[in-house]
C-alpha cells in the first residue's frame, strides 16, 4: 500500500538485465571481519546464474542478484554455509536489538573466559621482572607447564572460530583476516610447543630448572594475542551496535497493542489480531499502533518521526494517520487501512536497511586493496623472516617473533568497516531529520552536486493554486463560463485544473455544473479542449490559444497578470476568446531563504516550470534567481533533455521535484531528490525522499553526505595510516633505534584499530542540520594522538 506520505515500497534496485532476474536479501551469521563478507562473496559467485554479489560486514546482511531459472535460495545458503558461514532469509527488524546483543554477549564471554585463563601468563611475565626472591625461585619452574595447560583452551577453544575461518578460507584458494590470526597464533604456539617437548624430553621433566623457566617459550604470546582480538572484537561490536540505534529505535516505537472497538466498547487487543477495516480508538498520549483513515473524532498528531516536522498536524473525519505517531491532544477512532509491513513505518525502515545494505562507490576502493591485502601481508611477514633469519643472522625466535608480528598487525577490518559503519550512521541520523537516503551512491553523490534545479509547482511553491481573477470577453453571463470551465477541467488532471474546478463550485449553484461533454482530450503542457453542446472549447497557455484571437486589450492584461507571478489561461471557442483565467501558487515561506543559502555555498541553481517566461521571471526574481537560470515553458517531456543539457556542459545535477512529469528528469540527474507528497513514480526514481515536504531538507541531505563522506575518506586513511605505522615496526626495521613490537601487542594495535575507526563513524552522531559538528571536527586529530600514543606504549613494554 502507497499512502499519504508515498513511501515507496519497491527497494532500490540492483541493476538487472533479463526479466528472470530477482534480487535476495539474506541475514548472515558468523561475520567477524571484512574479509569474512569478501569470503563468502567469492563462494556465492561461484554459483552459476548469480549475476551479483554484495555481503556487508557492517550490517551483516547480503543482497544476491539471481537469475531464478538457474538458482533459488536455497543454493545460496548452501553457498554461504559450506564456508563456514550461517545464512537465512530476514526475519524483520524487530530482533535486531536482540542480534546485537548477542554478538556483543557472545565476545564478552569469550573476552572473560581468556582473560581469566590468561591471568596466570600475566602474572609469570611480572615475576620475570621483578628481582630474585624465594617466591619467584617457586614459581618460575611452573611456568612452562602451567603457560601449555592454560594458553591451549584460549588457542583452541575461543580462538576456534579464527581457526574454523581460516580452513574455509583454504576451501576457496583464498586467505582472511582469520588466516593471518590463525597463522600468527599457531606460529608462535607450535614453536613454544616444540621448544617444551624438546626440554621435557632432553630433561626428563615438565618443570623448569631449579628456580628459573624453561627458555624460548611464547605460550603467553598465543594467548594474549587472541585474548586481545577477542577484546577488539567485543569493542567493534559494542562500537558498531550504537551505528544502527536510529533504525532500532523505529523498530521499537509500534505498539505491541491497541484498543479494537468490539461492539462499539474499546478492547485491548494484540497488533496480530487487528484485521484491515478494524476500527480503532486512540486517546491522547497513545502512539498510533497501525496505519488508517479517521472516522470521527478529531485531533492532533505528532508525526515528527516520521517527518521531523515538530508542530503536530491538524487531524479531522478522512485524515490519514500513521504508525508510531503520538496523539497529542483528543481521542478518534480510525479504520485500519495498512497492517505489518505495508505500514508507513515498516516501510521507512525497509527503506533505511537497504540504505545501510548497500557500498557507496568509494567503498570499491576498500574492496580492491582488502583483496589483496591479506596475501601481500603473509609475503611480507614471509620476507620478514626470511631476511631476519638467514641474511641477517638473527636467532630462530627473534625471526619468528617479527614474522608473528607482521602478520597480525596487518588487518583489513579497519578498511572494511571505513565505509558501511559510516553510511549506517549518515542514513540513520537522515531518517531521524525527515530525509531518507536509498543507499551509499546517493549518499556519496550528493556531496559531488554543484548545480541544483528545482521544480516549481509543489517543490517551491505550496502546490494548491487558487484563482485569482476571471475576466469574461464573452457576452455570456459569469455562471456559463463558470459552468464551461468547470465541466472541462473536471476531467483534467492538471494541478491548475483543481484550483479552478474550486472556485467555480463557490460561483455556481450545483444543479448548473454539470453539462454534457464529448471528445474531451488533453494535450501535456498546453491545455485540454473539449465539446459541449456540439460547441468546441479550448482551455490553455496563451502561447497554445489562436493568437488571432488574442487582441491588444487582452494582450495587455495578460502581461500585466503574468509580471504579477501568476499562470494566465484562455477559455477558447471554435471562433473567439471567451475569458481569461488567473492562478496563483503561493511560494512556501522558506523557499528564498533556501535558494539564497545554496547561491551563498556556490552551487548554480535553476528553476524549471511549464509557466511562460513572464511569469517563470516573476518567480524568480522573488526567489532570486537570475532570469539565464530559468527554463520556462518547458514541456513535461523536455524537463529530462533540459538536465541532460547541463550535464554536457561539464555539470554534476540534483534535481527537486514532486511530480510524475518530474519523472523522467529525476531518473536523469545524477541525483534524484523526491518530496514525500509527491506522485508515487516520482519517489521511485528519486534517490533521496524529503518526508517533510520541505526544500530545507536539500539543505540538510547535502551537508550530511558531505560529513559522511568526509568521515568515510578519514577512516581510510587512518586504516591504511595503521597498517603503513605498524607494519614496517612490527618488521623490526627500526629494531637498531629500540623499537620493537611484540605480536600480543601488535594484534591488540591491531584490534585497536577497528575499534577506532568506527567511533571516528559514531561522532556522525553529534550532527545537527546547519550546526557545526566539534566532536566530529576533533576526532581525527584525537585518533591520530590516540594511535601514537598507542604504540609508543606498546613499544616501551615490548622492549
Amino acid at each position: 500500500m502507497l499512502n499519504q506520505l508515498k513511501i515507496p515500497v519497491i527497494p532500490p534496485k540492483m541493476s538487472d538485465n533479463t526479466a528472470n532476474q530477482q534480487a535476495v536479501n539474506l541475514d548472515i551469521g558468523g561475520m567477524h571481519c571484512a574479509s569474512c563478507a569478501i569470503l563468502i562473496q567469492k563462494s556465492v559467485q561461484k554459483i552459476p546464474g548469480i549475476k551479483q554479489v554484495s555481503v556487508n560486514y557492517a550490517t551483516q546482511k547480503a543482497r544476491v542478484l539471481i537469475d531464478s531459472n538457474q538458482v533459488d535460495t536455497q543454493k545460496i545458503i548452501s553457498a554461504v554455509e559450506s564456508v563456514g558461514y550461517q545464512a537465512s532469509l530476514p526475519d524483520g527488524s524487530a530482533n535486531l536489538i536482540q542480534k546485537h546483543q548477542a554478538e556483543i554477549s557472545l565476545w564478552r564471554t569469550k573476552f572473560f573466559i581468556g582473560a581469566l585463563l590468561s591471568f596466570p601468563l600475566l602474572i609469570f611475565m611480572i615475576f620475570d621482572f621483578l628481582p630474585s626472591s624465594d617466591l619467584k625461585m617457586q614459581i618460575m619452574p611452573y611456568v612452562g607447564v602451567i603457560s601449555l595447560i592454560v594458553s591451549t583452551p584460549v588457542v583452541f577453544f575461543i580462538g576456534k572460530s579464527f581457526f574454523a575461518g581460516f580452513i574455509s578460507a583454504l576451501k576457496v584458494r583464498t586467505f582472511s583476516m582469520d588466516s593471518l590470526i590463525a597463522i600468527g597464533t599457531a606460529t608462535a604456539y607450535l614453536y613454544s610447543l616444540y621448544e617444551y617437548s624438546v626440554y621435557v624430553f632432553q630433561n626428563q621433566t615438565f618443570l623448569g630448572p631449579e628456580g628459573k623457566m624453561i627458555p624460548n617459550l611464547y605460550f603467553e604470546t598465543a594467548a594474549f594475542l587472541v585474548t586481545f582480538v577477542i577484546l577488539g572484537k567485543w569493542l567493534e561490536a559494542r562500537a558498531k551496535g550504537q551505528t544502527s540505534q536510529a533504525l532500532e529505535k523505529l523498530t521499537n516505537l509500534a505498539p505491541d497493542t491497541a484498543l479494537l472497538l468490539i461492539n462499539g466498547k474499546p478492547q485491548e487487543t494484540p497488533i496480530a489480531q487487528i484485521k484491515i477495516g478494524g476500527s480503532l480508538l486512540v486517546r491522547p498520549g497513545q502512539r498510533i499502533p497501525l496505519d488508517g483513515i479517521i472516522t470521527s473524532g478529531y485531533s492532533a498528531v505528532d508525526e515528527s518521526i516520521l517527518t521531523g516536522e515538530s508542530l503536530p498536524v491538524e487531524k479531522q473525519i478522512g485524515s490519514k494517520v500513521y504508525t508510531a505517531s503520538i496523539n497529542k491532544t483528543g481521542s478518534f477512532e480510525f479504520k485500519v487501512t495498512a497492517l505489518g509491513a505495508d505500514t508507513t513505518l515498516s516501510q521507512i525502515i525497509k527503506l533505511i536497511e537497504d540504505a545501510q545494505s548497500s557500498k557507496a562507490p568509494i567503498q570499491g576502493f576498500a574492496d580492491k586493496i582488502s583483496s589483496v591485502f591479506v596475501p601481500a601481508v603473509i609475503i611480507i611477514a614471509l620476507l620478514t623472516f626470511l631476511v631476519w633469519f638467514f641474511l641477517l643472522g638473527a636467532t630462530l625466535e627473534f625471526s619468528l617473533l617479527a614474522f608473528v608480528s607482521v602478520i597480525v598487525i596487518a588487518c583489513p577490518c579497519a578498511l572494511g568497516l571505513a565505509t558501511p559503519t559510516a553510511i549506517m550512521v549518515g542514513t540513520g541520523k537522515g531518517a531521524r531529520y525527515g530525509v531518507l537516503i536509498k543507499g551509499g551512491q546517493p549518499l556519496e553523490m550528493a556531496q559531488k552536486i554543484n548545480t541544483i534545479v528545482f521544480d516549481k509547482t509543489g517543490t517551491l511553491t505550496q502546490g494548491k493554486p487558487v484563482v485569482t481573477d476571471l475576466i469574461s470577453y464573452s457576452k455570456q453571463s459569469d455562471k456559463t463560463i463558470a459552468s464551461i470551465l468547470y465541466t472541462i477541467e473536471n476531467k483534467s488532471e492538471h494541478p491548475l485544473a483543481s484550483a479552478i474546478v474550486e472556485y467555480c463550485k463557490q460561483v455556481i449553484p450545483n444543479s448548473s455544473q454539470n453539462l454534457s461533454v464529448s471528445n474531451f482530450s488533453s494535450v501535456p503542457g498546453r491545455g485540454v479542449s473539449a465539446t459541449i453542446n456540439n460547441k468546441n472549447y479550448f482551455i490553455g497557455s496563451p502561447s497554445a490559444s489562436h493568437p488571432e484571437f488574442i487582441s491588444g486589450p487582452i494582450s495587455k492584461t495578460i502581461k500585466k497578470l503574468e509580471t504579477q507571478g501568476k499562470t494566465v489561461m484562455l477559455l477558447s471557442s471554435s471562433k473567439k476568446i471567451l475569458a481569461l483565467v488567473a492562478v496563483a501558487d503561493q511560494l512556501k515561506p522558506n523557499s528564498a531563504s533556501v535558494i539564497r543559502q545554496l547561491q551563498r555555498q556556490n552551487f548554480q541553481v535553476y528553476l524549471i516550470t511549464g509557466d511562460n517566461q513572464r511569469t517563470a521571471t516573476s518567480i524568480g526574481a522573488t526567489l532570486g534567481i537570475s532570469p539565464d537560470h530559468i527554463f520556462a515553458q518547458v514541456l513535461p517531456g523536455d524537463k529530462a533533455a533540459k538536465i541532460k543539457n547541463l550535464q554536457s556542459r561539464g555539470l554534476t545535477v540534483a534535481m527537486v521535484g514532486d511530480g510524475i512529469n518530474d519523472a523522467p528528469a529525476l531518473a536523469q540527474a545524477d541525483l534524484g531528490i523526491s518530496l514525500a507528497s509527491g506522485a508515487d513514480v516520482a519517489l521511485e526514481s528519486g534517490e533521496i525522499i524529503l518526508m517533510s515536504n520541505d526544500i530545507t531538507g536539500v539543505l540538510t541531505a547535502i551537508e550530511l553526505s558531505r560529513q559522511t563522506v568526509s568521515k568515510i575518506r578519514q577512516n581510510l586513511f587512518f586504516a591504511l595510516f595503521y597498517n603503513i605505522l605498524g607494519i614496517p615496526i612490527a618488521a623490526r626495521l627500526f629494531y637498531s633505534f629500540g623499537l620493537v613490537l611484540r605480536p600480543e601487542f601488535a594484534g591488540l594495535a591491531m584490534a585497536l584499530s577497528s575499534v577506532s575507526v568506527v567511533t571516528n563513524s559514531l561522532t556522525l552522531k553529534f550532527f545537527r542540520p546547519q550546526t557545526t559538528n566539534w566532536p566530529s571536527l576533533f576526532a581525527p586529530y584525537l585518533m591520530a594522538i590516540f594511535f601514537f600514543s598507542i604504540f609508543v606504549i606498546f613499544i616501551r613494554f615490548s622492549v
